[in-house]
């Protein structure tokens, strides 16, 4: 009697144990920017630019971001309107730093918040090649 039990025992523990690898083996679905002193400043923005419904890029001086969002935002950057808004905590610090961490959105005038997937930084080549791709495009006064 204890032989069917202990097979059925390790015939699931066979059926159970991929899959807990698998998912120890998957990254994270994003990767916040660090350190913070790399991250996007809001504050700083020259330009931006929509490049489709779930993709933004952005412009500090010198420094250039992709924006990533979780889902397709189809009225973002339309009357180049664009606010890019840190989360809660990163306000609250004093920072208003966007790292790609949960809780930061970007929104228009006629699209509600959008979520940020990710943030990246880009060199001024893939910047360039993306903006001239764009839809929406605009420069952002604090």
């Amino acid at each position: 009697m204890k032989t069917p039990a202990l097979v059925l025992l390790a015939a699931m523990t066979c059926i159970a144990l991929p899959g807990v690898a698998a998912s120890q083996d998957k990254a994270p679905a994003y990767t916040p920017l660090r350190p913070v002193s790399e991250c996007l400043r809001p504050d700083r923005i020259n330009e931006w630019y929509v490049v489709d419904s779930s993709t933004v890029i952005a412009r500090t001086g010198p420094d250039r971001y992709l924006v990533k969002l979780q889902a397709k935002c189809p009225q973002l950057g339309i009357g180049q309107s664009l606010r890019f808004r840190a989360n809660r905590s990163n306000e609250a610090a004093g920072m208003g730093a966007m790292c790609g961490e949960a809780g930061e959105t970007v929104a228009s005038r006629d699209q509600p918040p959008c979520a940020v997937q990710s943030i990246a930084k880009i060199d001024k080549a893939q910047f360039d090649k993306l903006s001239s791709h764009s839809k929406q495009h605009g420069t952002l006064t604090p």
